[in-house]
């Protein structure tokens, strides 16, 4: 039995859909009791409790062959303070537990400390779990495609897909759907050790990749639009992101434009199989099953 901590989110949602499909029973770790029944109606254990609470962590852990652990994005406060005690809660958990295996997700760019803004939580996390199970896998993908979500609402109705990125700009992006399937895979492999996996999808893509595959798949051209530096702390106010949250997000952008975050060639390189195309027209499909629920 594996555990998956997040399967309410992207990449602990595929990661545990990727178990289920493999025919692998899965515990699933959550906060609130009422979202345990759609769980459960799949075929997952559930147990119910708080990531930064060490204890009921460990006892979800106790006899599980290994786990898929995260540290959510953060909402509200400091993040690096808070990737400090979700990363010391969730070391103490694996030790009490004693689990033999771990895939945790990090990020490419999480060799780095400082310089590739809310990334540099995943270099905490990473130090926190270093060598915390007798077999550690940091999984570190690319940019997720499915973060273009967030801004597909106002892409498709003006026409105009807003970026951070410099548009043209070529960088490791992969769908969370190849997350989980990768990280449902390392879980079971026989290793034993240490080791750092980089994921990208079958290729690198651009902003304006995203724009093309969103205009493929509504029927229509999309141009992009890169939001300039000086403009992009009062779009993530407007939007309501907390001041030191927007600044850690700035400096994963600043991070990508000036080189920090990319692959490091020491580390295991992966590619997933799903097509950006694919996974944008997830995102309009689910976009539109919202829009009719």
């Amino acid at each position: 039995m594996y555990v998956v901590l997040g399967a309410n989110g992207r990449a602990g949602g595929e990661t545990a859909h990727a178990f289920l499909e493999m025919g692998q029973p899965i515990r699933v770790f959550l906060r609130r009791p009422g979202q345990a029944e759609t769980w459960r109606k799949l075929g997952a254990d559930v147990a119910i409790g708080s990531i930064e609470d060490a204890s009921s962590l460990a006892d979800a852990l106790v006899g599980a062959s290994g786990a898929f652990l995260l540290c959510p994005p953060p909402e509200s406060g400091d993040p690096y303070l808070r990737a400090e005690k979700v990363g010391w809660t969730l070391a103490q958990a694996v030790r009490q537990a004693e689990l033999p295996r771990v895939v945790a997700l990090s990020s490419i760019g999480a060799q780095h400390e400082t310089g590739t803004g809310v990334i540099a939580m995943l270099n905490i996390l990473e130090r926190h779990l270093d060598r915390g199970a007798p077999a550690t896998t940091f999984l570190r993908p690319g940019y997720f495609v499915e973060t273009w979500g967030e801004v597909a609402e106002a892409a498709i109705a003006d026409g105009v897909l807003p970026s951070f990125l410099e548009p043209a700009k070529k960088i490791p992006m992969v769908s969370t759907i190849d997350v989980g399937r990768t990280a449902a895979l390392l879980l079971c492999d026989d290793f034993r050790g240490q080791r750092i996996v980089e994921l990208s999808g079958p290729e690198d893509w651009s902003a304006n990749d995203v724009a093309q595959a969103f205009g493929e798949v509504l029927g229509r051209r999309l141009e992009t639009a890169c939001v300039p530096p000086e403009a992009r702390p009062a779009v993530l106010a407007e939007a309501g992101m907390p001041p030191e949250v927007a600044d850690a997000l700035l400096g994963m952008y600043d991070g990508i434009a000036n080189g920090r975050v990319a692959n490091d060639d020491r580390n295991e390189l992966r590619r997933g199989s799903v097509p950006l195309i694919d996974a944008v027209y997830q995102i309009v499909r689910s976009m539109a099953a919202s829009a009719d629920a």
